[in-house]
């Protein structure tokens, strides 16, 4: 038996407030002098961040090709890095730790949707980077993820369940390989 998909709930549904909404609305107008920053201006796109209510910490490096949706929802510890392509899709909080990297094309997803509902609404569920963990090249870390401190999450690795402190994730799904 499938699960017919209630398609108009999902679209009259808003997931968004109006302030949200607006602010979208403002990065949006907002992010192209953030991408078009040559890459060496990190206070610059520090700066823009903190405008729209991240919080980011000393000597953070925003690469200039980072995709971030709702930056608000952002807190990034000092410097820690965001590589080339990176997306940061934040409907739920994503809070990197100081001296964490993210590389290129990394991608961090803190929201899904509730399958089971018939309208398939928003679910805003937290990511957590802990210190000096390195999310490598690729890789993805799904909704309600922690990648604890010091963790390596390898490059095009899948984490959509928690990666502890110290351990060393590859694969697709992660694996657990103890750290040598």
């Amino acid at each position: 038996m499938t699960t017919r998909v209630d398609v108009t709930a999902n679209r009259a549904a808003t997931s968004w407030s109006r302030r949200e909404k607006l602010g979208r609305v403002l990065w949006a107008l907002v992010y192209p002098l953030f991408r078009l920053s040559p890459r060496p201006l990190w206070g610059w796109r520090r700066w823009v961040l903190r405008l729209f209510g991240a919080q980011v910490g000393v000597e953070v490096h925003v690469y200039p090709t980072v995709r971030i949706a709702v930056p608000w929802h952002l807190r990034i510890g000092d410097h820690a890095a965001i590589g080339d392509r990176a997306i940061l899709y934040a409907p739920g909080r994503i809070e990197i730790g100081s001296r964490a990297t993210i590389s290129q094309n990394a991608h961090l997803c803190a929201g899904t949707h509730a399958w089971r509902e018939a309208a398939r609404p928003l679910v805003r569920a937290p990511i957590t980077i802990g210190e000096d963990a390195w999310v490598c090249a690729d890789a993805f870390v799904g909704p309600g993820v922690q990648i604890g401190a010091g963790a390596v999450l390898g490059a095009r690795a899948v984490a959509m369940r928690d990666l502890a402190a110290g351990q060393i994730g590859v694969g697709n799904p992660m694996q657990v390989r103890p750290a040598t």
